[in-house]
């Protein structure tokens, strides 16, 4: 409910429970809470976690949505966080590269990320006020 409503007065504590990862794949709604809130401050939060989280193949949790979160705030804001972790051979390939049944899945582009962000905010833009 906070990122349908975008309750921006959570996104320090959202930002606190995504970087800390203490549940597997709760992050995903944490992913959504800060693309639905759009500011630089929710794409500096995405970034930490990409730095902290995507050098570890071992780990398949939630940097997927973090990333095509990261990738909807850059096109709305103008900006260029997530072309660090996109570039040929760069983390998200690294990241990618490890999980060998995702490597060639399309949902696991940077584009099939950010299209499925941009997917579930559009959807709550249908129901939520302007």
């Amino acid at each position: 409910m906070i990122g349908v409503d975008r309750r921006e007065r959570f996104r320090e504590r959202v930002g606190d429970l995504l970087l800390a990862s203490e549940f597997c794949f709760s992050g995903r709604a944490y992913c959504f809470a800060l693309a639905r809130f759009g500011t630089h401050a929710d794409a500096e939060i995405l970034t930490a976690y990409l730095d902290h989280y995507i050098p570890r193949t071992d780990l398949r949790c939630d940097q997927p949505a973090a990333l095509g979160a990261l990738l909807r705030l850059d096109a709305h804001l103008g900006t260029h966080h997530a072309d660090r972790f996109t570039q040929p051979d760069d983390p998200w390939d690294q990241w990618i590269n490890a999980l060998a049944h995702l490597r060639d899945h399309p949902g696991y582009t940077p584009m099939g990320r950010r299209h499925s962000t941009d997917l579930q905010c559009e959807f709550s833009n249908g129901w939520t006020r302007p």
